[in-house]
């Protein structure tokens, strides 16, 4: 396990939170569902650990009267409009995202608005207002599949990662109006450091998230969800790979091929930049006193909630 060096949070803390949160599953009937891009204390305690369409189906499945969410804001949100009945919990409510805030709701609203024929797609990666206005919602697992079974008359706004959108016209040929937003964290990767990494790693394969840039794109051998990566790198001959999406999935990636060797990808400046400080934000101390506290919880107007249901609903019965 690693040792967490993040400031605790107030309130009495046991000594032993691995055994405590076990204790609280079992008293409030509780699932943690986790993101392969949280801290690897969080990973090794959670019930469930995925990628985005993974988590929605899961919270989708659960029987579990309690759902915390250790992730970002949208997809605990994204469990709650699936579950209206149950609490779901954040360990800390500040874990945003920044593709999600750059769709500010007014904003789209009126994109949206000029162009009135076009069906919307969005990205999973959106808040529950934005999935409220679209038709399907889609995740970088299922996107292009999602695309390809759209008539091919039908005109298409994508929202709001540009990244994935273009990546999506590229592997289905449609010409998609794009909202141009985008994920801080895999904007950050450098070509210039790859390129190197790549020279002095001859024998490594690259493998990037599509939310990546065209230029780091250009120079992956493989390109997939997280759990798309995750796979990969366990069929691969391959025993070394630059990987070109936040660090968080090198956790599983170790676990599942042990033999082999990961390089996280670096950004341009010397910094963590590479490291999504939202998904940091949640500790394994934070996820204990959620759990204690029944707190914070995920709250949305009802009507919110149906609205954002039919377009999550029509990712699932299409994602088959």
């Amino acid at each position: 396990m690693f040792t967490n060096t993040i400031a605790r949070p107030q309130g009495t803390l046991p000594l032993d939170l691995f055994a405590a949160i076990e204790d609280l599953k079992k008293e409030l009937n509780a699932v943690i569902l986790a993101h392969y891009y949280q801290d690897p204390d969080i990973q090794d305690i959670a019930d469930f650990i995925g990628d985005s369409l993974q988590l929605a189906r899961a919270a989708a499945q659960t029987n579990a009267d309690v759902i915390v969410f250790a992730g970002v804001h949208f997809m605990a949100e994204t469990a709650k409009i699936l579950n209206p009945d149950k609490l779901v919990l954040l360990p800390d409510l500040d874990a945003g995202c920044s593709l999600a805030d750059s769709c500010p709701p007014d904003q789209f609203a009126a994109f949206k608005a000029a162009h009135p024929d076009h069906l919307v797609i969005s990205y999973i990666n959106c808040t529950a207002e934005i999935k409220a206005m679209s038709d399907i919602i889609c995740t970088s697992s299922n996107a292009v599949k999602i695309v390809q079974q759209i008539p091919a008359d039908q005109q298409i706004i994508f929202a709001p990662d540009r990244n994935l959108g273009r990546y999506v016209m590229q592997q289905t040929g449609r010409d998609m109006v794009l909202w141009q937003g985008s994920c801080i964290v895999h904007e950050t990767f450098s070509e210039r450091k790859i390129v190197e990494l790549k020279a002095t790693h001859p024998q490594a394969e690259a493998i990037a998230h599509p939310e990546c840039e065209t230029s780091v794109l250009r120079h992956a051998s493989y390109i997939g969800s997280t759990a798309a990566l995750l796979n990969y790198c366990q069929k691969s001959p391959s025993q070394e790979f630059i990987v070109a999406t936040e660090p968080g999935i090198i956790h599983q990636m170790q676990k599942l091929a042990p033999g082999k060797h990961f390089i996280p990808a670096p950004p341009e400046s010397n910094c963590n930049c590479n490291e999504c400080p939202f998904m940091r934000l949640n500790t394994l101390e934070k996820l204990y006193l959620s759990m204690k506290n029944r707190t914070p919880e995920i709250v949305m107007s009802e009507d919110i909630r149906l609205a954002a249901l039919k377009p999550m609903q029509r990712m699932l019965e299409m994602s088959v």
